[in-house]
């Protein structure tokens, strides 16, 4: 009997841990506003499409938005520059968006390392993605 009480003890205990980790999250979002909008052009025909994409970010804390804020010009120039750069395909297929969204990543990760010397994205999300 004594075997059930103590792994009932053990289950309760660590819930109780596995709660107080989730409520004591400190995970921040940062959206940046207005949305990304740029021009690619199109090797089938003469005509430039365009691609808005809502994109937010993951940080490790909500301390550092004010980080973020500060350096958005900085960001937001690296995600134009990423997305103008890519070919009619990759934006209008599911698998090269997800390699531009993980080429965002990569890129506004290492900015970042560089100016503050600290690792503050978690993951870039595409929220909203339209192209035309």
């Amino acid at each position: 009997m004594k075997k059930i009480v103590y792994a009932g003890l053990f289950t309760f205990f660590v819930s109780v841990i596995s709660f107080t980790a989730r409520a004591e999250s400190t995970v921040g979002y940062f959206g940046f506003e207005p949305d990304i909008i740029t021009n690619y052009i199109s090797p089938s025909s003469k005509k430039m499409g365009y691609v808005r994409v809502t994109i937010d970010l993951m940080l490790n804390d909500t301390s550092d938005i004010v980080i973020v804020e500060h350096h958005t010009p900085l960001l937001r120039d690296a995600l134009v520059e990423i997305f103008s750069k890519e070919s009619e395909e990759k934006i209008k297929s599911l698998t090269g968006r997800e390699e531009i969204r993980a080429k965002c990543a990569e890129k506004l990760k290492s900015l970042l390392k560089e100016e503050t010397g600290q690792e503050i994205i978690r993951e870039v999300l595409f929220t909203k993605y339209l192209y035309h």
